[in-house]
């Protein structure tokens, strides 16, 4: 019987995003493939430090000694070849890992196995593959460059991520608006569609997968606690709380903060990972805290304020996936 990922929280991660590859990259780029490779393989016994996507991979493996079964699966995803790979397979067994699956493809992009893994989340430290998970409605986010981690450091009793809202849980309709029309348009039409809700967005089926782990626990016991870390304020808060019921969703904190800047709350709550669109707020939080960019892959049209979104009262637009 083959082994089923399907009822799995399934975590796609490149081995950039996992650990710190900036030497062996640097290698690659200034003397080429050959070069890397051979360094690689010298180095093979030495241990990789810790990559942006560390933290986040190791506290949700520890979910799995919390229950009878594997609730969380993560699989490296790297364009190595075997050969190359071992220096990261070593790290992976040194730090303690339970990642037991890998795939390795030789400079081809990885982001095509996504489906093959049944990944829920792909984390990556290339752009392009990135945009062509997001393209390929799966949610995928581009892992920033964080302070200096120690093992151990973030190991905690909870799993804590942090989401901004507009065009990461929710779509982009809204924050088109805001950015096309401003501020005025923007609250006037949210208030006006109250109680519409908002269509999902890139990262919705991965907050469903995260619900879906907590819902096997008391909800004094879960072990991921989840935020939303949103600009918007008041009116436009209410349209988020109604669009969360009607998704079944409870947010265990969530902080409207009208423009205020993210990294201070961030710093308070200490998520393993953020995930934001918008590079502006990602710049000032990824000093201290792990951060992802939720890459836009779209540009999006310019429609008279009247066309931007759903008229009152009637159904919010399909996703994509709700399309396909």
């Amino acid at each position: 019987m083959p082994y089923n990922l399907n009822d799995l929280l399934v975590i796609g991660i490149t081995s950039r995003a996992l650990f710190d590859l900036d030497e062996a990259d640097a290698v690659f780029k200034r003397e080429g493939i050959e070069a890397y490779r051979e360094h690689q393989r010298l180095r093979e016994r030495d241990i990789l430090a810790l990559g942006t996507g560390f933290s986040l991979v190791e506290n949700l493996l520890r979910i799995n000694d919390q229950v009878q079964e594997p609730v969380v699966e993560v699989v490296v995803i790297s364009r190595n070849d075997a050969d190359s790979g071992i220096r990261i397979l070593n790290s992976i067994e040194a730090h303690g890992l339970g990642i037991t699956r890998a795939a390795f493809t030789d400079g081809r992009p990885p982001w095509p196995y996504l489906k093959a893994f049944d990944c829920d989340l792909f984390l990556s430290a290339e752009r392009e593959d990135v945009e062509q998970a997001l393209r390929n409605n799966r949610p995928a986010a581009l892992v920033l460059k964080t302070g200096s981690r120690s093992k151990g450091s973030e190991l905690d009793s909870e799993v804590r991520i942090a989401f901004d809202g507009d065009a990461v849980l929710f779509d982009h309709e809204s924050e088109h608006v805001y950015q096309t029309r401003g501020l005025e348009a923007f609250n006037r039409r949210e208030a006006e569609l109250a109680e519409v809700p908002l269509s999902p967005g890139p990262f919705k089926p991965f907050l469903d997968s995260l619900a879906r782990i907590q819902r096997k626990f008391p909800a004094e016991k879960s072990p991921i606690r989840l935020a939303l870390v949103t600009s918007r304020a008041a009116p436009a808060h209410r349209r988020v709380v109604n669009t969360l019921r009607q998704w079944g969703i409870r947010l265990n904190e969530t902080f409207f903060l009208g423009g205020v800047d993210k990294s201070g709350v961030l710093a308070a709550f200490k998520p393993h990972i953020f995930f934001d669109d918008q590079l502006t707020h990602l710049e000032t939080a990824q000093a201290n805290t792990p951060s992802a960019h939720v890459v836009p892959v779209t540009a999006q049209p310019v429609l008279p304020f009247d066309e931007v979104g759903p008229a009152l009262g009637e159904p919010a637009s399909k996703s994509a996936d709700e399309v396909a």
